[in-house]
């Protein structure tokens, strides 16, 4: 699965990427360099971070799934019983 980013994201990624050259690197870096530099790390690193993603995301929903018998679960046999509190 290839991860692509929307054009306006990728766009923002790399004036960021180019900020941090900024302000933490004595050199700039150009926007043919950040946008290959983002393509490294969302190629190589991406699929690192999406699957770690979807185990969190399958761990929440089997924790979810198994409270489903406790959250939803109805008393059988329970018409008898209605007319047994009134007495």
């Amino acid at each position: 699965m290839t991860i692509e980013l929307d054009k306006d994201v990728r766009k923002e990624a790399i004036a960021s990427i180019q900020r941090y050259f900024d302000e933490n690197h004595e050199e700039r870096i150009g926007n043919i360099q950040a946008g290959a530099l983002l393509n490294f790390f969302v190629e190589e690193l991406g699929p690192v971070i999406y699957n770690i993603a979807i185990q969190d995301a399958q761990e929440r929903l089997q924790a979810r799934v198994s409270e489903l018998d406790l959250e939803c679960h109805e008393e059988a046999f329970g018409y008898w019983k209605k007319y047994e509190r009134k007495r």
